[in-house]
């Protein structure tokens, strides 16, 4: 009877600990996506890269990437939003894959310039949590 007393206020210890620390990921998670999609909307690649170390490119009309650095990745992704005007840029579910690896999807709406026709495709921004801090590693996009 002794050892369970003694185990279980240890137990919720633990308990709230990690729960506290997956609640503090995850709010940095959020202001991570909140960050990529600001960047995105306004078309600054350099901020949407900035903190990674790598990127990791499936966008259309660019060959599929390995891990490029930041500044390769920003140039492709700059090169691949200059002929489009962002209508939307929709938040639809953030997944977790593991502790330190997840993904937020993205509906884009956009028009290429000069035109009125909206397009719409997919977006998928992975982040992978590094040093306390998570990181956009893998912009992904679908129509």
């Amino acid at each position: 009877m002794n050892t369970i007393r003694r185990i279980a206020p240890a137990a919720a210890l633990a308990a709230a600990f990690f729960t506290g620390t997956g609640a503090r990921a995850q709010v940095q998670l959020e202001q991570a996506v909140g960050r990529a999609q600001a960047a995105w909307i306004q078309h600054d690649v350099q901020a949407l890269v900035r903190h990674s170390d790598t990127v990791r490119l499936r966008i259309p009309g660019i060959a599929a990437s390995a891990s490029v650095q930041p500044e390769q990745a920003a140039r492709l992704l700059g090169r691949y939003l200059d002929p489009s005007q962002e209508r939307t840029f929709d938040l639809v579910d953030v997944r977790h894959l593991a502790d330190d690896h997840a993904y937020a999807e993205v509906e884009r709406r956009y028009v290429v310039k000069g035109t009125d026709e909206e397009l719409e495709e997919t977006v998928f921004l992975g982040f992978r949590l590094l040093d306390g801090n998570w990181r956009l590693r893998e912009v992904r996009i679908t129509p």
